[in-house]
């Protein structure tokens, strides 16, 4: 049997479990803080894979084991890594009170709306993105992904967040919450005591009461009708472009989204709706104000760049998932490369004119995207007098898509169970 204590913030481990362990696995000031069994081996831990190994050693013996965690171990904490070994049935856990809800306290505040990214051995720009999209995020840091690195990214576009950075949670002596700017983070050097930074947008902290905990549910609906948004003269991306254009984007939860030559910006809105980070570039002011009017209508979130593509695009600093272009200008050809040259995943083009494609597609799979598109021609009901009713086509649109091939990659480290365990899981 395996014993994983977790002990809450600030409190001692469990030494009662610790009675008959012939083995101790956990970090440094655990092992430090409590009296173990004089008999007992013990791990100071560091890579997880050999104190895994040696676990299983003592396990296969069928000799008892006990694992010191902080906080909740089953929340981003070192419980996944040793169920998917060992299986969950070995396993005791007993819980303590993690770093998130012991911050989301002193704050007064619920926390069962907001977003928690552990950005520990991880790609940090997953934490920022979420933190640009939602008004309640924590997020677990880690070397290099603390809360000097977290306000850098998020002070250009979103400086009016506030981050609480709660450092050593529980510690009479050496506890500190901070409310700072995202600037203020980023001049700070705040040591090695984080617990967890949280980013919050004070004038949404508090919003109604959930059913299901976590971020907001996916949109009922999507594609919405021309109708739902304010735009200039039919100028707007119809809901039959947007629903394919959406489904080759797939706009998710951490993503970064680019919506280049916006207009109204409904493909920007929708892509937020679905709980991506957007960034909306439009060369007209009116167009600017047309689009944050929709964001704030919808209730989300867009940055929104006034400048025209594809210089305006140099000063954006962060590559994005996914990348939307509307129009087909002259500069078409040069702002689809400039955007094929940054995006990871996927740039989806809408044109009008036919003669735009060719040039389109060759900057796509000049950029090493695999490349696909579709004519999309819709015919809509409307009504005729005498209650009678016609088909009524709409203008038809080239919607051309290309997908970055995956990296190949070898066999390598699980960030999720092997560098990301120790936030909740073990002590830092």
């Amino acid at each position: 049997m395996i014993t994983v204590v977790g002990a809450g913030t600030g409190a001692l481990p469990d030494g009662g479990a610790l009675a008959g362990a012939e083995l101790v696995v956990g970090g440094r000031r655990h092992l430090d803080a409590v009296p173990l069994p004089q008999a007992a081996e013990r791990i100071v831990l560091g890579p997880l894979a050999p104190a895994l190994d040696t676990i299983g050693e003592y396990v296969a013996k069928d000799r008892p084991v006990v694992v010191l965690a902080s906080g909740d171990p089953g929340f981003f904490g070192i419980v996944r890594a040793l169920a998917e070994r060992f299986g969950a049935g070995r396993l005791d856990v007993r819980p303590g009170v993690s770093s998130v809800a012991t911050a989301f306290a002193r704050l007064g505040l619920p926390w069962d709306d907001a977003v928690v990214v552990s950005a520990h051995g991880r790609d940090l720009r997953t934490a920022v993105n979420a933190c640009r999209a939602h008004p309640k995020v924590a997020v677990l840091t880690g070397p290099g992904a603390g809360p000097a690195e977290l306000g850098a990214a998020l002070a250009p576009d979103h400086g009016d967040r506030v981050l609480v950075v709660a450092a050593a949670l529980g510690d009479p002596d050496g506890e500190r919450v901070r409310r700072v700017t995202p600037a203020e983070a980023a001049a700070h050097d705040w040591g090695t005591a984080v617990s967890v930074v949280l980013c919050l947008d004070e004038t949404r902290v508090l919003g109604a009461a959930r059913t299901v905990a976590g971020p907001p549910a996916a949109p009922a609906g999507w594609a919405l009708a021309e109708d739902a948004f304010v735009h200039r003269d039919s100028m707007i991306t119809k809901f039959e472009v947007r629903a394919l254009a959406l489904a080759r984007l797939g706009p998710r939860l951490g993503d970064l989204v680019w919506d280049v030559g916006a207009g109204s910006g409904s493909v920007a809105v929708e892509c937020a709706r679905l709980g991506a980070a957007v960034v909306a570039v439009e060369r007209t002011a009116d167009g600017v104000e047309r689009i944050r009017a929709n964001a704030a209508a919808h209730g989300v979130g867009v940055a929104v760049v006034h400048g025209a593509a594809p210089d305006a695009l140099s000063g954006l600093d962060d590559d994005p998932d996914a990348v939307f272009v509307g129009g087909g200008g002259r500069e078409l050809p040069a702002v689809v490369t400039a955007c094929a040259r940054r995006a990871r995943r996927t740039v989806v083009v809408a044109m009008a004119a036919l003669d735009r494609v060719p040039a389109a597609r060759e900057a796509l799979t000049a950029a090493g995207f695999t490349c696909d598109g579709v004519l999309l021609q819709s015919s809509r009901l409307a009504p005729l007098p005498g209650d009678v009713t016609r088909l009524a086509a709409t203008n038809p649109v080239f919607l051309l898509w290309g997908v970055r091939p995956p990296a190949r990659t070898g066999a390598g480290t699980d960030l999720g169970t092997a560098a990301g365990v120790d936030i909740e899981g073990v002590a830092q």
